[in-house]
C-alpha cells in the first residue's frame, strides 16, 4: 500500500489540493502497479510562520520581497 504524505504551505484552494492529490494518487498507481484504492495521501499544510530555510521563514521571506519588514 504505497503511503503519500505531503507538506505544504497553507493557502492553497480545496481544488487545487484535490488537483494534487489526484495527480499523486494516478502517478503511484502507474509507478508501482498499486490499485488505487490501496493508495494513501495525506497533505499537511503548515503556517508560512512554521517553515523556514536559512534562519528565515517564509513569512519573513515574503514580508521582505514586498519591502517590509517581518
Amino acid at each position: 500500500m504505497p503511503f503519500i504524505e505531503v507538506t505544504l504551505v497553507e493557502g492553497r484552494s480545496p481544488e487545487q489540493l484535490r488537483a494534487l492529490i489526484s495527480g499523486l494518487t494516478r502517478a503511484a498507481a502507474e509507478a508501482v502497479a498499486a490499485p488505487l484504492a490501496s493508495i494513501r495521501v495525506v497533505v499537511r499544510e503548515v503556517p508560512a510562520t512554521h517553515w523556514a530555510a536559512g534562519d528565515v521563514t517564509i513569512a519573513e521571506r515574503a514580508t521582505d520581497q514586498q519591502g517590509g519588514t517581518p
